[in-house]
């Protein structure tokens, strides 16, 4: 045939790869379903067939799709060239498209899209089928991973139930990306859809042809997978294509336990068993889904009790209580673990549930825990399972050693196992476990894995955290760290390393009911806010400190919750900067000065603290 109009309307698909496009918005054809459709078969033949369209996948090379007019089957006037790109090539990472009609095409006389290919070295295709049309894309079929070599070959995607293609604008799509990280070239010719009489033997499935049996609960949703549809070739090869669900008939046997959309989703609704199976066209698919529902999950009625650790006290894996750390992944999946993790609110408060708990593993690795300083490991749970001896619950911690990594030799843990009468069944229970207590645990520095198991198949987790119990010393007891800088780089206030700017007055009398002294805390002179509300001090003479980039200040703080340092000048002006407390132990920081803006930085005065609770402080000056 001569080649005929052919439009390219360009890369206006949404980012994402080809899979995004499969499910899209529903289109209603219902006015539609009298009319009658064309019924040509052909999509590329010496050029393409009329009103065809091409669109390249969001992400793809816009250009990598061209007619080629060289090298084609058989010396046909023109084939298909398709232009992979190389690994990070900036014009897009693979090349991918489809090809669509404006007016749907009735396909249902047909059992088969055949093309012939080849390229330009041996390969495999990712992806390549019909049905994509940049609309519903309800009957799209695929093949992934089409070997593809030097040699012109046909290729046939045998039509799972001809019949539903009765208005169908998919002709064809691909995708594909580098091999090897390399790109290269293939060519596509004589696509076209046919009826042929030697394709023998279609099978449908679903779960991959398995009987499968779950456990479920109201209100759970589980999708089928593994749907394949299989014939026979003229070559006697079997193959199998991946269909949309929309190609099948999906039946519950009871639907008052189990109910399942057209797209494959099953939905409990009620307790008691199920069996799901399906049919493609007039073939029964292999594989079925017996479902045994438990009915409603069992679970708290209140949350669990609220943490009353002060925060500076506490390292949090799990909590609305506090801010929590990173952890990597509450269910690692490890192998033989049948654990399922499902985060769930109980009035309100977050909670993780574990569903067949044998074991289940918790990953911090990409940032471990240092737990040194930390006395206790607290968890709360609530299960509904018996919990009378010798049912246990267990609690495994693991450190990485010196070298933060999963082995090389220096790896330490242990783990405890908690009995009745701490368990109990139905009830909210606080595990407060002494670190001492893992006594195989001799290092705590880098922990990187916490291992939950035992006889309890279901339990709700709150509050995971570290903290430490100790009374904390109402004065400190070692010194403020040593400054390092370069005296000739500082303007000193109140430092031993340094000389101080002459005539500061470090108490100026403002009114304030803070009492100020002087006191040594291992032999270094520290300056004591006793009772802070706010306090002054007032510089021995005006300080330029705008070749300054930041104010340093060491501060140690048992029982203060409000703490601000300010730098003045002339008006006065008068810009705060909020210090986190209380500390844990001697804090350093070094504020940039541009966080007093507008202060003027030019002409500084006076420095203030106020807040409140007893306040250290030691080598305040500009550097």
């Amino acid at each position: 045939m001569n080649k005929s109009t052919f439009n390219i309307l360009g890369w206006f698909v949404p980012a994402g790869i080809f899979a995004l496009l499969l499910f899209g918005c529903e289109r209603d054809i219902t006015d539609l379903d009298t009319a009658t459709y064309p019924t040509n078969p052909e999509v590329f033949i010496n050029g393409f067939s009329g009103g065809l369209n091409y669109a390249a996948f969001g992400g793809s090379v816009p250009t990598a799709f061209n007619v080629d007019n060289e090298v084609t089957l058989n010396n046909s006037a023109a084939a298909m060239r398709f232009e992979v790109p190389d690994y990070n090539d900036p014009r897009g990472a693979y090349a991918g498209g489809t090809y669509f009609t404006g007016v749907g095409r009735d396909l249902s006389g047909y059992n088969a899209l055949t093309f012939w290919a080849k390229a330009s070295k041996d390969a495999s295709l990712d992806v390549v089928g019909f049905g994509n049309d940049l609309g519903a894309n309800r009957y799209t079929v695929s093949i992934n991973g089409l070997n593809v070599n030097t040699n012109w070959k046909q290729y046939i995607i045998p039509i799972p139930d001809p019949s539903k293609l009765n208005t169908e604008r998919g002709m064809f799509f691909y995708s594909e990306g580098p091999e090897d990280e390399k790109g290269y070239t293939f060519w596509i010719d004589e696509v076209k859809f046919e009826k042929l009489g030697t394709i023998t033997k279609p099978t449908a499935a679903i779960l991959n042809g398995q009987d499968n049996t779950v456990t479920a609960e109201i209100g759970e949703n589980i999708t089928l997978t593994g749907l394949t549809a299989t014939a026979n070739l003229p070559s006697g090869v079997d193959q199998s294509v991946n269909p949309t669900p929309y190609y099948y008939t999906f039946t519950s046997s009871n639907t008052s336990v189990a109910t399942v959309s057209e797209t494959g989703i099953v939905t409990i609704v009620g307790a008691g068993d199920a069996i799901i199976t399906a049919q493609m066209g007039n073939t029964a698919a292999s594989g079925s889904l017996t479902i045994n529902s438990v009915g409603a999950a069992i679970q708290p009625s209140a949350a669990a009790p609220t943490p009353t650790v002060d925060a500076s006290k506490v390292i949090s894996m799990f909590s609305n209580a506090y801010t929590n750390v990173p952890v990597d992944t509450w269910n690692t999946r490890w192998l033989y673990s049948t654990a399922e993790e499902f985060y769930v609110q109980i009035a309100g408060d977050d909670v993780i549930r574990y569903r067949n708990l044998n074991f289940v593993g918790i990953e911090f690795t990409s940032q471990t825990i240092d737990a040194t300083n930390m006395t206790h490991f607290h968890l709360d749970i609530w299960t509904p399972d018996p919990t009378n001896a010798p049912k246990n619950f267990k609690v495994q911690l693991v450190d990485f050693g010196a070298n933060n990594t999963y082995g090389g030799g220096d790896d330490v843990s242990h783990e405890i196992t908690i009995t009745a009468p701490v368990l109990a069944t139905q009830s909210w229970v606080s595990i407060n476990i002494p670190l001492s207590n893992f006594s195989g645990l001799t290092s705590r520095a880098h922990l990187a894995q916490l291992v939950l198991s035992g006889d309890l198949p279901n339990v709700y987790l709150d509050n995971v955290y570290f903290y430490n119990s100790a009374t904390p010393p109402a004065v400190p007891t070692t010194a403020a760290p040593t400054p390092t800088d370069s005296p000739a780089n500082v303007i000193s206030v109140f430092s031993n390393a340094f000389t101080n700017i002459p005539a500061t007055d470090l108490n100026p009398n403002w009114g304030q009911g803070t009492v100020v002294t002087q006191v040594a805390i291992a032999g270094n002179n520290t300056l004591k806010y006793a009772g802070l509300n706010y306090q002054g001090i007032q510089l021995g003479s005006n300080q330029n400190i705008s070749t300054k980039q930041f104010l340093h200040l060491d501060y140690w703080t048992a029982n203060s919750s409000s703490l601000k340092v300010y730098l003045i000048s002339p008006g006065p002006i008068e810009t705060p900067y909020t210090l986190t407390v209380p500390s844990t132990g001697w804090a350093s920081i070094d504020i940039p000065l541009s966080s007093f803006a507008p202060v003027d930085l030019s002409n500084i005065i006076q420095l203030k603290f106020d807040g409140n609770g007893d306040i250290y402080l030691d080598n305040i000056y500009f550097k």
